[in-house]
């Protein structure tokens, strides 16, 4: 059905879909309660009005840093209750004074410019601040925290509001005015009312349950919105490096900045190396900006592109420079997901054709009364009830029709299914990504952290001429090939090593924790070895050159140049090396590429520490050598496979899901890992550089049969995706450096790393793999097919419940001229086929026999030739069942004397209800023929089944007049059961019969004719009674399609 032309308008990208397609997609529905209906998607006019905000806070930085130096504001002497408060608290300066610094560079003098700041906050630009609870609260209450205004969350009761602004339940509402209106006056209070209060009850119980249900959802979706926020930054209190939630940052903090770091505050640079920030998201330019003491302001909400430093905080929450646009510009909502989108057409052309149904119902219903009217100049008050029920009845099958809760079982099961992957160590962070991550046929992962631990040690270590163990390398090493190992360890590094009480902690990635580790094995102290010299400049680590480079002023006044990286890249640059006596030698290359080879071969990943004297010969501090340089120590870093790792590749191949590896390390060790993971079988391990090399015609015919890519740059990477996309794959890429982004955003699903990952990796990311674990990766895998599973489910089940009230309704219109099915019994019927339909089959969680099964791909068919069986085959199982009953039920049980037609309308309701009631069980499996494995592991669905049963009972023995029902014998209870107990065989035998491989419905000609088919045979049925000379002979429709003629 998805392939029909008329949902062409419902198909979006499900990356950054253009406001115009949200637009139009918006104007084709057919929606009952837009409020609800669009309550999870973009809101396009804010969206709008983004774009407009944003135009404006690039147009203000701009103007504001060309008119920067030429603003001569004398200091503010004016005495505020802010300032006032201030000094109360010991500060020599306020939170206006603060937000004042960015627009007028005579006031940043006159304040002292980050020495004066510092001091006037009351905090050490080394040391930073006191860091007590009453310090923090003292500055929170002054300065304010570092957290934006948010909209106050919806209760209750706004979504009990929402829920009432569906069109028809208000012209329910409407019809059971008037008919409590007629009816009491004509009939009494005891007769008059049963109608009216049945109608208003039904739609308080529709709109509570919907209303909790959305509520439910709300809450999720609320405590996923904290999760995303909790975001660690590194600052130093009392002398000490720590980790600290960027909401409780505060005005005063020394923050350390490093490459692919988000600015959380507005500050002032102290100092750094190479530290250039993005502030495109502000001002549009692509220019980075490197921070220096000339440039010294950074702005809230920023990206460390380059390098690292630190800087003070001057401004927090909503006193940051553009706090209140940032605030503003959250409020566009979360776009709407591929499927939402796709249901939302597949409902608004079910809801077109009930809409018909209902119109030609209603048409059908008031031709015959008036036909049957024996005096049409009088009319009593019977009469306008009798119609106003026909009203009723045709609204009701609108309600009915249009399933509106078939794009909203999306959200119910991407609410459930974020919550879980939770718990799993999963942060959704874009919608569209769960139902994407399901139909993933390729991940592209990291090595480092992913696939292994990222607990890494140094194992082994060639030094002097020898390859020791980290243990005895101490005891083979001279006095000065230690100093200057260990210097290099300790000056070349982003890393830290804090003194605490309980001993030394380590800060830094896992790599430069494994080094610092190493050198504090090897007896070094962190802070002398630090004072014994002074850092002139720094180039700092990244995945394009592979290496860190530090130029140090020694005491002596001389310098030297410390050099590490990847083992190969770095011998690159050595033509030396120090011997077993730590005298430095010419280079044997060969041997020490052996070594290197020789680590590569047990897994190790390998790093080259290495050093250069310049002496007093003159150079350049913006250009740092990279040849000349003295080979000093490779070391061998062991990180081992994650358990599980393994099994969990097996289940993705299994899955028909390609896993390729992608990683910076050389080609020896990444195949040895990958071998170890099982994800190199009989494929091709190419490294990066030639990669990049393949002609077009290279690319298409290799690039599937790649498993691992060596040596890799992050633009290989982005490469690499982009010509599996090119080949239809679904691509779902991991990462965690700063320049991993493009090919993350560029991915179908990007999976950023949480703890390895920086901030800008996540913000591009699609998913946050908190755990940094490969088997978390494919558990997101797995909820995705849940997803789309789940969906497929409530789709079949929704569509059958749709299919047989419309046609038991319209049928029984137009040949009995009356419907079985009233108002009331439509709205509970409703109910269980929407909310409770989709809290049953939206929830399901996944199970292992979901990795049994094929990816559905770039193509996939939501509702495929399977579900159509099953829903033809259902259909017509419950329309022939109900059929018989109607025209051959007082026959068949028997029935007699006044209550026989109320008897008979109760058991058609029961057994109707009964039949959704066990079809729901049906639709928990499309293919399986045991539909009951599992059912026990789902509390939602038992809870919904025993729900349904129990109200049904209380519906027919208690409500009686209100639901127009009447008690039932057992004998008839267990015939309305047995009847819907029966669809379970009939599912199994309609299991039995093959389908084409190809969706029915391919075309929307074929569509059609179906429909011209149908509508003819019932309009042939509605003419029936309505000829006053009996049956009426109709010519044969015909219908020519392709050159075929097809006769009904």
């Amino acid at each position: 059905m998805e392939r029909l032309g008329s949902l062409k308008d419902f198909d979006i990208p499900h990356k950054e879909p253009p406001l115009e397609k949200l637009e139009k997609w918006r104007k084709m529905c057919l929606v009952l309660n837009a409020t609800r209906r669009f309550r999870y998607t973009a809101n396009v006019k804010k969206r709008r009005e983004q774009q407009k905000e944003k135009g404006k806070l690039k147009a203000a930085i701009l103007a504001t840093r060309a008119a920067f130096l030429f603003l001569d504001n004398s200091f503010p002497s004016v005495a505020t209750e802010a300032r006032l408060k201030a000094k109360q608290c010991g500060y020599n300066v306020d939170a206006q004074q603060l937000a004042g610094i960015y627009e007028n560079n005579k006031l940043f003098g006159a304040l002292g410019k980050v020495n004066g700041i510092a001091q006037k906050l009351k905090a050490s630009l080394q040391e930073g601040i006191d860091g007590s609870k009453e310090d923090i609260d003292r500055r929170s209450e002054v300065f304010g925290k570092n957290v934006f205004t948010e909209k106050t969350p919806r209760g209750f009761w706004t979504f009990f509001w929402e829920a009432f602004h569906d069109l028809t339940l208000v012209m329910l509402i409407v019809c059971a005015a008037v008919s409590l209106a007629i009816g009491i006056p004509t009939e009494g209070i005891g007769e008059g009312c049963y109608d009216g209060i049945g109608i208003l009850l039904s739609i308080a119980i529709v709109v509570f349950v919907t209303a909790a249900s959305d509520y439910r959802q709300s809450l999720q979706f609320r405590d996923l919105e904290k999760e995303k926020k909790k975001i660690y930054v590194q600052v130093t209190r009392s002398g000490r490096r720590q980790q600290v939630l960027v909401h409780d940052l505060v005005v005063g903090d020394v923050v350390h900045l490093s490459t692919g770091d988000q600015v959380p505050a507005d500050g002032v640079f102290i100092s750094g190396y190479s530290l250039t920030v993005d502030e495109s998201s502000l001002t549009g330019e692509c220019e980075p900006v490197c921070a220096s003491g000339e440039k010294p302001f950074l702005l809230s909400g920023t990206k460390v592109q380059n390098g690292f430093g630190k800087m003070l905080v001057t401004a927090v929450g909503m006193n940051t420079e553009w706090g209140n646009v940032i605030a503003a510009l959250s409020e566009g909502g979360d776009d709407e997901t591929p499927l939402q989108v796709k249901l939302n057409g597949v409902a608004t052309l079910i809801g077109k054709i009930g809409l018909g149904f209902a119109i030609i119902t209603l048409a059908v219903l008031l031709v015959q009364f008036l036909i049957s009217k024996e005096n049409l100049k009088y009319w009593s008050s019977a009469d306008f009830i009798e119609i106003v029920d026909y009203f009723s009845i045709a609204v009701t099958i609108v309600v009915v029709a249009v399933p509106e809760g078939l794009p909203l079982s999306v959200t119910l099961s991407l609410a459930y299914a974020m919550k879980q992957m939770m718990k799993d160590k999963a942060l959704v962070r874009h919608l569209s990504a769960c139902e994407t991550m399901g139909s993933a046929t390729c991940i592209c992962s990291d090595k480092t952290g992913t696939l292994t631990t990222n607990q890494m040690t140094v194992v082994k270590a060639w030094v002097q001429g020898k390859v020791q163990s980290a243990e005895k390398v101490r005891a083979c090493l001279s006095e000065n090939a230690l100093e200057v190992i260990l210097e290099g360890i300790f000056q070349n590094t982003e890393g830290d090593v804090a003194e605490y009480n309980d001993g030394p902690k380590i800060l830094g990635t896992p790599t430069e924790a494994a080094i610092l580790r190493f050198g504090l094995g090897l007896g070094g102290c962190f802070k002398d070895i630090r004072s014994k010299s002074e850092i002139v400049k720094i180039e700092p680590f990244n995945s394009d050159k592979k290496k860190m480079v530090v130029l140090l002023r020694l005491k002596d006044g001389k310098h030297r140049v410390h050099c590490k990286g990847a083992g190969e890249s770095v011998l690159q640059m050595c033509n030396s090396m120090m011997d077993g006596n730590g005298q430095i030698i010419p280079l044997d290359e060969d041997m020490l590429t052996k070594v290197i080879e020789s680590f590569s071969g047990e897994a190790l990943r390998t790093l080259c520490i290495a050093f250069k004297d310049l002496g007093d010969e003159p150079f350049d501090e913006d250009s740092l050598p990279d040849n000349g340089f003295t080979c000093a120590a490779i070391i061998g870093i062991k990180d081992p496979v994650r358990p599980g790792v393994k099994e969990a590749v097996n289940l993705c191949f299994k899955a028909g899901i390609k896993v390729r590896m992608v990683t910076g390390d050389n080609i020896k060790t990444a195949c040895a890992i990958a071998r170890e993971c099982n994800i190199l079988t009989d494929g091709l391990a190419v490294e990066g550089p030639d990669f990049r090399k393949w002609t077009p015609q290279e690319m298409h015919e290799k690039i599937s049969k790649i498993q691992v890519m060596a040596r890799s740059s992050p633009s290989d990477k982005l490469l690499l995706v982009r010509n599996l996309k090119d080949g239809q794959e679904v691509v779902a890429a991991t990462g965690d450096g700063t320049n991993d982004a493009p090919a993350l955003h560029e991915a179908d699903i990007g999976l950023a790393m949480g703890i390895a990952g920086t901030e800008v990796a996540k913000e591009s990311a699609d998913v946050v793999i908190l755990d940094d674990n490969f088997s978390t990766v494919v558990n997101v895998a797995k909820w995705g097919r849940s997803i789309y599973k789940n969906i497929q489910k409530f789709v079949q089940f929704q569509l059958t419940v749709n299919m047989v009230a419309l046609v038991m309704n319209f049928s029984s219109a137009c040949i009995t001229g009356r419907i079985p099915l009233t108002a009331v019994q439509l709205l509970w019927v409703n109910l269980i086929m929407d909310t409770l339909g989709a809290l049953a089959l939206a929830t399901e969680p996944p199970s292992d026999e979901l990795m049994e099964l094929p990816p559905v791909g770039r193509k996939g068919n939501l509702i495929s030739s399977s579900m159509w069986r099953n829903i033809f085959g259902q259909a017509t199982y419950q329309l022939v069942i109900l059929w018989a009953l109607q025209y051959r039920g007082k026959e068949v049980l028997h029935l007699t004397g006044p209550n026989a037609l109320g008897i008979l309308d109760t058991v058609i309701f029961n057994s109707f209800v009964f039949c959704q009631v066990f079809n729901e069980i049906n639709s928990r499996e499309i293919e399986k023929l045991n539909v009951f494995k599992h059912t026990l592991s789902n509390s939602v669905f038992i809870a919904v089944i025993l729900f349904t049963t129990m109200f049904q009972v209380v519906i027919v023995e208690f409500l009686g007049k209100l639901a127009n029902t009447v008690p039932l014998s057992k004998e008839q209870w267990l015939i309305s059961v047995l009847i819907g107990f029966c669809s379970l065989f009939v599912a199994f035998i309609v299991k039995l019969i093959p389908v084409p491989s190809k969706p029915f419905f391919l075309s929307r000609k074929l569509f059609i004719t179906v429909l011209i088919a149908i509508s003819a045979f019932l309009i042939r049925l509605m003419l029936i009674p309505l000829s006053p000379f009996g049956p009426i002979v109709l010519p044969e429709a015909i219908t020519k399609v392709g050159g075929k003629v097809i006769v009904w």
